[in-house]
């Protein structure tokens, strides 16, 4: 005995904690919503390019579009033209669109649109970058102002990472003379960033431009350009104009690299403008977008990989042991007496079509009108099989006609009865019969009511929809509720009702 207790307890253990960590990696690992209502960013980026074309020459305009490879998915891309040939090609880590046309003329305007969100799951390919580079060949005096500015940064820097951002911020700093006579006269971002880049070859660390779109709703913006570097494990991003490390969570990277943003031959005055929106989506529904989209494994082996038609059975389906456990709870630890277990939660399944109010009215009328039917067969002295035979023939008129009146009399709502389980009722009312002869009229109409409280309350329970969305989404829940079904089953102590029952012994 004590060996199947320790056997039960280690089995609930392994059930519970089985079931927390499998829903513990759906919401923080995978980061799947916990409720319905969640919505995500979803971001509609516009790049209109225009340009004038030369009439005698072909056009061909090529432009930097997002590689999408670090934290953002594509959800739809688009190439706007008007009688060009479109193509992608990835170059150096990047991806770039060409328009070619045979001819052209006049001002020409090409759109590229690009839906996008947040990368949802699947682990990352990881990091790969250089860790070393050649220095830039510099000679006189711009090597004599790099070196005098390389001795204090090699002395308040302890790695790469302080190493660079100490670099950032000595070419910040204009008033210096070495600084001055390095940026020759350009104080601009583009050209702190070339010096930048000098210092840090000397010393033989490598770095990388980057030109980043901000995620924000704004009629126009231009690229930002930021510098990062490779440590052996992780990219370090940093602004080129205060040396703040780390990339924002609202920019996306367009490009990498020294290259221009677009190039045109064949036309001149070339301008890109980029615009965005951002709007808002179910998370579950924009989680599958992502899933149909990417490699990842994101919900392939959830219930939300099922037919649309599939899933709606098995949301019905799945709720099924949270009306058994109401049933166990009252029945075990409050002592309501119902027939049996499933008995109720099929009734509460069939109230899903009557609704609450009507499903207890036809559930009433029916059982008393089928136990006035049994009592009368009961005393042509008919055999079980022929008597049920019989009043499942009478519940099934019986429904016919209360559909017919509801019908006439304007009650849509009493169609719906033709779905109510008649063999569920057949058999209630031939138990209630049973239980009638066997222990009394009381007993029976204490039975038949506490059956009808019962698959109320699981109905009720079964019908809370931010329930079924978090069981039907976390189905791993229902290995919690089985480990709490087990330990019930040793449950030997008082009931609730049996306090008022011995509450005369109290007394004494």
């Amino acid at each position: 005995m004590r060996s199947l207790t320790l056997h039960l307890k280690v089995l609930i253990t392994l059930l519970v904690s089985l079931g927390i960590l499998i829903t513990a990696y759906q919401i923080f690992i995978q980061g799947i919503p916990i409720t319905e209502d969640a919505t995500d960013d979803l971001w509609n980026i516009d790049a209109k390019v225009e340009f004038q074309a030369s009439p005698k020459d072909p056009v061909k305009v090529q432009m930097f579009v997002p590689p999408l490879n670090r934290d953002y998915v594509s959800l739809n891309e688009s190439f706007i033209s008007n009688n060009y040939g479109v193509s992608i090609n990835r170059v150096d880590g990047n991806r770039k669109v060409t328009w070619s046309a045979r001819r052209a003329s006049g001002n020409q305007t090409l759109y590229y649109r690009l839906v996008l969100t947040k990368r949802y799951s699947g682990e990352k390919a990881k990091d790969k970058g250089p860790i070393f580079r050649d220095s830039i060949p510099v000679e006189g005096p711009e090597k004599i102002a790099a070196e005098a500015l390389l001795a204090p940064i090699r002395q308040h820097s302890a790695d790469v990472e302080t190493f660079i951002t100490e670099t950032i911020k000595r070419v910040n700093n204009i008033n210096d003379d070495n600084v001055k006579l390095l940026l020759a006269g350009d104080p601009g971002t583009p050209n702190k960033a070339k010096v930048i880049e000098l210092l840090l070859s000397i010393a033989h660390v490598p770095m990388e431009r980057v030109h980043t779109i901000r995620l924000v709703s704004e009629q126009a913006q231009s690229p930002e350009l930021w510098l990062r570097s490779f440590n052996g494990e992780n990219w370090l991003y940093f602004n080129p104009e205060t040396g703040e490390q780390g990339l924002p969570s609202d920019r996306l990277i367009w490009w990498t690299g020294d290259g221009n943003l677009i190039n045109v031959d064949g036309g001149k005055k070339v301008q890109v403008t980029f615009s965005m929106n951002n709007s808002e989506m179910n998370a579950i529904r924009l989680a599958k977008l992502t899933d149909e989209n990417t490699d990842a494994d994101f919900l392939e082996y959830s219930l939300y990989g099922l037919p649309l038609q599939t899933q709606q059975t098995y949301q019905i389906m799945i709720m099924i042991p949270i009306g058994v456990l109401v049933i166990l709870i009252l029945r075990n630890l409050g002592g309501l007496q119902t027939l049996g277990t499933f008995t109720p939660v099929l009734i509460a399944l069939a109230f899903r079509e009557t609704q609450l109010g009507f499903g207890i009215v036809l559930f009433t009328i029916i059982t008393a009108l089928g136990l006035s039917l049994r009592s009368y067969l009961e005393h042509l002295k008919l055999q079980m099989l022929p008597r049920l035979s019989v009043v499942l023939t009478f519940v099934v008129v019986l429904i016919a006609v209360i559909s017919l009146l509801s019908h006439k009399l304007g009650l849509e709502r009493g169609l719906s009865v033709a779905l109510f389980p008649m063999v569920i009722l057949t058999m209630t009312i031939e138990r209630l019969s049973i239980t009638w002869e066997e222990r009394g009229g009381g007993h029976a109409f204490k039975v038949a009511i506490g059956t009808l409280v019962a698959a109320t309350l699981a109905h009720l329970l079964m019908s809370v929809p931010e329930l079924t969305y978090f069981i039907f989404t976390f189905p791993a829940v229902l290995l919690i509720m089985v480990g709490f079904m087990l330990a019930m089953g040793r449950y030997r102590g008082y009931r609730l009702t049996e306090l008022f029952r011995f509450k005369a012994f109290l007394k004494d």
